[in-house]
């Protein structure tokens, strides 16, 4: 396989997003709450946050963020057309994800510049995202596809070409530390630190302690690894 000539992530991000060893996973009913949920994020200590576009109010949501809490890198899931990965870039976020590897959607997002992480589960899906230039890779659903030893299996053919992911699917904090603890991971993702009943509720005390505890947990495992 040739070098791959350009990354579908900018360095930058890739710095951030591996800084931020987590990802918030989010789906926001009301715009509302768009606010308050990131603040209440940032005072745990993540910063970083996957809005997915499952909702009519996550557009609305990203402009609110991107406007009051500039601090929190934003990126978007459930990207699954070429139409959502230009209403993505009008809002100016960060990044992308997508639970697969479409190429369309890959080739619309490396036109228009979008830092992209396709949603990857088999060596297939590798070399799809790898034919656009993607080195950082959503594991999804990563726990009922095997979690990490299915990951380490399958990316042995292409760990030379220092490839990261980004699992996501059924990580939580009791399982955190497995991933974590890999060479292989830049960030895991997970919707358990902001749930959605929680975002409805407007805890943002229990968001901000969950927050907190996953930031504890990642310090920690960073700091003995070094």
């Amino acid at each position: 396989m040739q070098p791959i000539e350009q990354q579908a992530m900018s360095p930058a991000l890739i710095q951030k997003i591996d800084n931020a060893g987590i990802i918030a996973v989010l789906i926001i009913d009301e715009v509302k709450h768009a606010v308050p949920v990131a603040k209440a994020l940032l005072e745990g200590g993540v910063d970083a946050i996957e809005l997915t576009l499952r909702t009519p109010a996550a557009i609305d949501a990203a402009k609110a963020i991107k406007k009051d809490v500039p601090e929190m890198t934003l990126g978007f899931g459930t990207v699954l057309t070429v139409d959502q990965v230009k209403a993505v870039v009008d809002v100016d976020a960060d990044f992308a994800v997508s639970p697969g590897c479409n190429p369309r959607v890959l080739k619309e997002a490396k036109k228009l510049g979008l830092s992209f992480a396709p949603g990857i589960m088999t060596p297939t899906d590798i070399e799809m995202a790898l034919e656009e230039g993607c080195r950082i890779l959503k594991y999804f659903p990563a726990e009922t596809s095997g979690g990490m030893n299915h990951l380490m299996n399958m990316v042995a053919p292409y760990q030379y070409l220092g490839l990261k992911f980004i699992p996501l699917g059924g990580c939580n904090l009791a399982n955190a530390s497995t991933y974590l603890q890999s060479d292989l991971i830049t960030a895991i993702g997970g919707s358990w630190v902001a749930k959605r009943p929680l975002i409805q509720a407007g805890n943002w005390e229990t968001i901000t302690k969950n927050a907190r505890e996953i930031r504890t947990l990642i310090d920690q495992i960073r700091t003995n690894k070094k």
